[in-house]
Formats: structure tokens, C-alpha cells, sequence
């Protein structure tokens, strides 16, 4: 399944937590899909990418190892039917929006629990949230910057080397 869908998917999932438990699972497998994300780019995304998603995969990867979470649901662990991530900077646009959604969560958890070990457990993950999602800007200015660094005919949908807009016009028939 494509890296987008399975963001939307756990958007939503998270989105219905209700109890603490879910919550907490939820939080955990999104931060197993930050490491699958990140592990997926370091082995076949963009060059410029590879060395910053490998570090997302490992702190994904220490992301999930901090909560002692509950039973994963059923499903089992979404990151697992991740088979490819096909546009990159849509896939860390939709995953940084997705791990500001956990810190926000896990903030209300730590809240409102009177457990101390749960306490501190989201205030882990929350900055493991915040340092994969510090990993992902940078990847996304990385993007921008390989983006503007490329020549004219080499940027999205153009063909060939730029012409005149003068001449476009005169080669569409224009005045």
C-alpha cells in the first residue's frame, strides 16, 4: 500500500482513539510508520534523501520501542503493508502533519493520566515525534533546495530546454 494512503488511514485511526489505550497504539504505529517511511527512502528514494531517512528510520525505529503499548489492534501493525512511496515530498508533507497530530494526542494523555510511568512514556514519544518531524522538514528542505538546483528542463512536466515566451506564442498562432 502507498506511503499516502497508510498516512490518511492512521490520520484516521488516530482521530477515533477514544480510550487511553488507543491512543497509545495509535502513537505506536504511527511511529512504526515513520520508521518503515524512513527506511523505504533510505533504501530507494531520492539520493539527496537517503542519509536523513535512514535517521528517520532509526528514530521511528526507538519511537516504537518507548511506549509500552497495548495488544496493536487486530489489523496488526499497519507499517507492514507499506510497498512503496511514490511522491516523496507528498509522503513527508501528509507524515509531518501526521506526527504533530501524535505529540498534540499524547500531550492530552499526559495530562490527564495519574499513572507517572505512562507520563513519562508519552513525553518520550512525544519528542521522538518531534525529532523524527524535525527529520522530515529537513528532508522536505532538502527537496526544495535539489528542486530549485535543477535546470529549467529538468522541472517537473518540461520536456525540453525552455523557449521564449515570444515564440511559444508565435508556435500556438498567438498575436
Amino acid at each position: 500500500m502507498d506511503a499516502l494512503r497508510l498516512i490518511e488511514i492512521s490520520r484516521h485511526a488516530l482521530a477515533q482513539s477514544r480510550s487511553v489505550p488507543e491512543t497509545v497504539a495509535e502513537a505506536w504505529q504511527v511511529q512504526a510508520l515513520a520508521q518503515a517511511i524512513g527506511s523505504r527512502l533510505a533504501a530507494s528514494g531520492p539520493a539527496e534523501l537517503r542519509g536523513e531517512a535512514r535517521g528517520l528510520g532509526e528514530i521511528g525505529g526507538r519511537g516504537c520501542g518507548v511506549l509500552d503499548h497495548p495488544m496493536v489492534r487486530s489489523g496488526g501493525v499497519r507499517a507492514a503493508q507499506l510497498t512503496e512511496v511514490a511522491d516523496p515530498e507528498a509522503v513527508l508533507t501528509g507524515l509531518n502533519v501526521l506526527l504533530g497530530e501524535v505529540g498534540i494526542a499524547l500531550v492530552a494523555v499526559a495530562c490527564a493520566t495519574d499513572d507517572e510511568g505512562l507520563y513519562w512514556q508519552c513525553i518520550e514519544t512525544i519528542d521522538t515525534a518531534d525529532e523524527s518531524s524535525d527529520r522530515v522538514r529537513g528532508m522536505l528542505r532538502r527537496l526544495a533546495e535539489h528542486e530549485h538546483e535543477r535546470p529549467p528542463e529538468a522541472v517537473r512536466g518540461r520536456a525540453g530546454p525552455e523557449r521564449p515566451v515570444a515564440e511559444m506564442d508565435s508556435a500556438a498562432g498567438a498575436p
